[in-house]
């Protein structure tokens, strides 16, 4: 069900009615007025009534178009707001009281995962937490300057000069990057321009990459780390892990990132003290 808390302070009422907004959506996710109406148990007619204007929802029916839409429960928010109903879904900082399961949970993974790295990041790739592996990881990589600042971004991170000659494929890293970039902006944004998401790829490092590099693809079933400094090369690859039921817009854009070594000297690398 829903979670009726106070919502975020940042949710603002769109400037567009619900008609356009839902239309936007389901043309967003490739989807006809027939296949949305026959998931939602409703008429063709009544759903061409609620994007034109004509016949105005019950809360009931936005949030049951949401979900077949499969919008992001902060953007949920905002079709509530334009149908006239208020948010359902909070928007919560990791840090409050009604988290603390979820951060047991995610510190358990976290610590679960040592000796090899993994962390904790936002939607927009701001890394939150980090375990003792990541943190040696980078120790290495950028020496004493590694966190000057606590809460780097992953991808400004990744394609910084500081990393770029230390990761051995840096051009495949980047291309995959950005693609799954522009992928999740589709995805969070009904026009597919989620601008936090694409502010990403503004930065220098980025914005300055040869078209070409986007054709780069990983020539191993999963895309590899491939770092090399002082003699040292490791290879890594990552799973990603999410909370597979959110109840809160701000807990669907946490994830877990997990890596793993891709080979023996990566592995016995992070086992040693």
């Amino acid at each position: 069900m829903p979670s009726h808390s106070t919502p975020s302070p940042t949710i603002r009422r769109p400037a567009d009615g619900f008609g356009p907004l839902l239309r936007q959506w389901r043309r967003a996710r490739g989807t006809s007025q027939l296949d949305l109406a026959l998931t939602c148990a409703t008429s063709q007619r009544h759903l061409s009534f609620l994007e034109s204007g004509r016949a105005r929802p019950s809360r009931g029916m936005v949030l049951q178009l949401a979900e077949a839409l499969s919008v992001p429960l902060r953007h949920q928010n905002a079709l509530l707001l334009a149908a006239g109903f208020a948010p359902a879904w909070e928007e919560s900082r990791l840090e409050g009281v009604a988290m603390e399961p979820v951060r047991a949970a995610i510190a358990h993974m976290l610590a679960g995962q040592a000796p090899y790295p993994a962390i904790l990041i936002n939607r927009t790739y701001d890394l939150m937490q980090a375990n003792e592996g990541a943190g040696k990881l980078l120790g290495f990589l950028l020496d004493a300057q590694a966190v000057a600042d606590p809460s780097p971004n992953l991808v400004r991170l990744m394609l910084s000069p500081a990393l770029r000659h230390l990761l051995v494929n840096f051009d495949e890293v980047a291309a995959w990057m950005i693609r799954r970039i522009r992928a999740e902006a589709m995805l969070t944004d009904p026009l597919g321009a989620d601008p936090a998401l694409l502010a990403l790829l503004d930065d220098p490092a980025v914005a300055g990459l040869r078209p070409a590099d986007l054709e780069q693809r990983p020539d191993s079933p999963t895309l590899y780390l491939r770092f090399a400094k002082d003699g040292v090369q490791l290879a890594l690859f990552s799973v990603i892990a999410m909370l597979g039921t959110p109840l809160d817009a701000g807990l669907q854009d946490m994830r877990v990132e997990l890596f793993y070594p891709a080979d023996a000297a990566t592995a016995d690398w992070f086992r040693k003290e």
